[in-house]
């Protein structure tokens, strides 16, 4: 049975820091569950018309691991802003890069250290013009969703 998979969507900005940063060029090979992978399968819309709810570069996020049913929340940014303490997570993580491009309510399998995981993308917030982010929204996960 083929699985469908969910389409990433990157803005131009992060479509032309990430393929730099990982030095893709048009037609490169490269493999599943990569983040090269998903830059090249990515859709590309223009910065102005990005949807809100969907993670890009410095994007706060709320993602629950579905088996242990722990939430976590960081942001995601590039290499050099990663700092642990502050909740920063570099795209170049097996995390980061599992879950760029894609938005509030997709499910994501990667294969992470500890093997395959499977995470559910709960919030997205996008910094406003003063770098400040909006407050988190409270999410509950339904009866039909715990099973």
């Amino acid at each position: 049975m083929e699985q469908t998979k969910n389409p990433v969507v990157l803005c131009q900005e992060d479509f032309k820091k990430l393929s730099y940063l990982l030095n893709l060029k048009p037609g490169d090979k490269t493999d599943e569950n990569t983040l090269a992978y998903e830059v090249q399968r990515a859709i590309i819309v223009k910065d102005s018309a990005f949807p809100a709810n969907t993670i890009r570069l410095n994007s706060a996020v709320t993602v629950m691991d579905m088996e242990t049913r722990k939430e976590l929340e960081f942001v995601i940014c590039l290499p050099n802003y990663a700092d642990a303490r502050s909740k920063k997570i570099s795209v170049l993580t097996p995390m980061g890069a599992a879950i760029i491009g894609f938005r509030i309510g997709d499910e994501v399998e990667w294969r992470m250290p500890a093997g395959m995981k499977r995470l559910k993308i709960l919030d997205v917030r996008q910094p406003g013009p003063d770098g400040m982010y909006p407050p988190h929204k409270e999410v509950t996960v339904t009866a039909g969703e715990d099973e």
